[in-house]
């Protein structure tokens, strides 16, 4: 018969957090269960397959998780709750793997929320317009998800924290940390602030131009955070027939590879080119 495997309980955290550690690397976890943490107060250790724990996950990342630490002490279990039917209606709209760090930063975001909505505190999304466009599908659970919010705790979520809830859902299926999308939508901003500049112009909000060269960069954007290569056979043919609009392009990545801290490819260079070089054939 094999011996059970046991976790050393480090700290409980809350009543449904628990820090243990185990294993023959001695490995830290955190442990997510509804009551865990109460139930293993003065145990000391508790078996790794204990049906009370719901969510295990690696503490790889110390930095991140003083972070959380301070919130996750003060949850409200029916944050927890609410958390936990999020993610499932996640999970059932997106049926691969989540990525672990939803289980701390959901809730936490959350928690926030709700605080600032009970206290008359606004929530202004500036990248709003931006995120229902480039995240049609995360926006609409995001909205369900608002809505769960807002029945749990009886406040009224407005549409701009749906945004920035939507934001953690792709966070959940990409694996793009919640802060660099933030910092991709506010680069967007800048970019496309450096081509109104560049050539004098002023676009019109919502038009078909502008809408389509901001899903354009932001495009760019998410293929270098998430290290995906294009393919432009048109490299060469942009680069000297397109030469102004290439130039612009070679500037804007330079800012990208700045903000990003990441080389932005030739490829891309020459595809943003393409669409700057689309865009001043129309009407901004």
């Amino acid at each position: 018969m094999s011996e059970k495997e046991l976790l050393q309980v480090q700290r409980v955290i809350g009543n449904n957090v628990v820090m243990a550690q185990g294993g023959k690397n001695g490995t830290e976890y955190v442990l997510l269960g509804k009551g865990i943490g109460f139930a293993v107060k003065g145990a000391g250790v508790i078996e790794a397959d204990d049906p009370r724990i719901e969510k295990r996950f690696r503490l790889e990342d110390r930095e991140q998780w003083s972070q959380y630490e301070r919130l996750m002490e003060d949850f409200d279990p029916k944050v927890m709750n609410i958390t936990d039917q999020i993610i499932h209606y996640i999970s059932e709209s997106f049926p691969e793997k989540l990525n672990d760090k939803v289980y701390l930063a959901l809730p936490s975001h959350i928690q926030f929320t709700v605080y600032r909505l009970r206290n008359g505190m606004d929530i202004i999304n500036p990248f709003l317009q931006e995120t229902k466009l480039c995240f049609p599908k995360e926006y609409e659970i995001a909205s369900r998800a608002a809505e769960m919010i807002s029945e749990a705790f009886h406040i009224h979520v407005p549409e701009d924290e749906v945004g920035f809830l939507t934001y953690h859902v792709y966070s959940a299926v990409s694996n793009v940390p919640v802060g660099q999308l933030v910092k991709a939508s506010n680069l967007v901003n800048n970019l496309l602030e450096i081509i109104q500049k560049e050539k004098n112009i002023k676009f019109q909000q919502g038009s078909m131009s502008h809408v389509r060269l901001m899903l354009h960069l932001r495009y760019s954007l998410e293929r270098l955070l998430q290290n995906t290569r294009i393919d432009n056979p048109f490299v060469n043919h942009i680069r000297f027939e397109y030469r102004e609009e290439y130039l612009l392009a070679s500037r804007l990545g330079k800012v990208m590879e700045e903000e990003l801290g990441k080389k932005v490819p030739e490829e891309e260079i020459c595809y943003i080119a393409m669409h700057l070089y689309r865009l001043y054939r129309t009407n901004i």
